[in-house]
């Protein structure tokens, strides 16, 4: 028997809206996943991925820690945990996929591969970024394994509009109604997974409806506006934003800030997490800091403006070259309070086989 799981309203007090029920009633078959995953190696190292620092460092926000060293997300329509454990080879990653079946058990991981991005090899970026900054090479010594990920345009598109002049609980509690529009997929430590919804299931969501769910007025109509660009699109609107993966950088910019609620620093982020432009630099205040710190110290004191946003950038691929943007996650980390507290827990607390 299945049953129907109304969509919670974002705002405490707030009655639940009726409307998006109605629309998106998430069904929630009983006894949908194995109660004894099958786990597997992922035959990757500390130095090409360590998931505490690439998970929850404000690239995804659909991706939940369901226990220590161990993170869930949904990859396509495919429910996967990846566990970091240590044995006597250091490290290593095994994943489990929660609800795919045997026979679509190697498309599912070669999904897994492409989403954390393992056509490029982190090791040796960090030994040639380290040869040409003595500050990133200080770092890189602690922070091996902080990987830029290859998500899906239209996920990542979405999730950085919720994330734009924003907090971390909010962004999350934005991102999970946005997911639990899509198709339910199972339940991990507690955690409801849903495959994000496509651009036909969000267009059943109006601009007020989203108000109503807590994302203000601004970004609702910013989400619904998007989701209309892009239904409005030549050929269709997510493949629309994956072919901005054949252009240059600036074109992508261009083209993504073209959409209602994406400016120069989101359009950035979604650049360098979902379209293959691993030279793109997101310029906030705090990549701001960090540059007028170590790389353009003369221009301490001044105001960013968008202007300087540009040198910033141009600083960071003069310095890391095309692959700059990834240098820059590894310096944004290493000043985010999280981190700095689990680097100092690292020496005394090891996850054991």
């Amino acid at each position: 028997m299945k049953r129907h799981r109304p969509l919670p309203s974002l705002t405490t007090g707030t009655p639940k809206t009726n409307s998006i029920s109605s629309y998106y009633s998430s069904k929630k078959p009983k006894n949908l996943l194995p109660q004894n995953p099958k786990w597997a190696p992922l035959s990757l190292n500390k130095s090409e991925l360590f998931l505490p620092l690439t998970f929850p460092t404000g690239q995804t926000f659909r991706w939940k820690q369901t226990a220590p060293f161990q993170y869930t997300g949904v990859v396509g329509s495919h429910l996967v945990s990846l566990k970091q454990l240590q044995d006597s080879n250091g490290y290593v990653v095994s994943y489990c996929f929660h609800n795919t079946p045997n026979s679509n058990q190697a498309a599912a991981k070669l999904a897994l591969l492409d989403f954390l991005n393992m056509g490029i090899c982190l090791n040796d970026l960090w030994v040639e970024f380290s040869a040409s900054d003595p500050r990133f090479a200080e770092l890189a010594e602690h922070l091996t394994g902080a990987r830029v990920l290859r998500q899906d345009p239209l996920e990542c598109l979405v999730q950085f509009i919720c994330s734009s002049n924003n907090n971390i609980k909010r962004i999350t509690q934005m991102v999970d109604f946005v997911s639990s529009l899509g198709n339910y997929l199972g339940e991990v430590e507690g955690i409801g997974f849903y495959e994000f919804p496509s651009l036909d299931q969000l267009s059943k969501v109006s601009e007020e409806e989203l108000r109503k769910a807590g994302f203000g007025y601004s970004r609702a109509k910013y989400i619904r506006g998007t989701v209309e660009v892009l239904q409005s699109k030549p050929g269709g609107g997510v493949e629309w934003l994956t072919s901005l993966r054949k252009l240059d950088l600036e074109s992508a910019i261009e083209a993504l800030t073209s959409l209602p609620g994406v400016g120069p620093k989101v359009a950035a982020c979604i650049a360098l997490f979902s379209l293959d432009q691993h030279h793109a630099v997101p310029v906030d205040t705090h990549v701001w800091k960090i540059a007028t710190r170590y790389l353009m110290p003369e221009l301490a004191g001044k105001r960013l403006t968008p202007k300087l946003c540009s040198h910033v950038a141009d600083a960071f691929v003069e310095r890391y070259g095309k692959y700059a943007g990834w240098a820059q996650t590894l310096l944004f980390i290493a000043e985010l309070p999280s981190q700095k507290a689990l680097l100092q827990s690292l020496t005394n607390e090891t996850p054991k086989t």
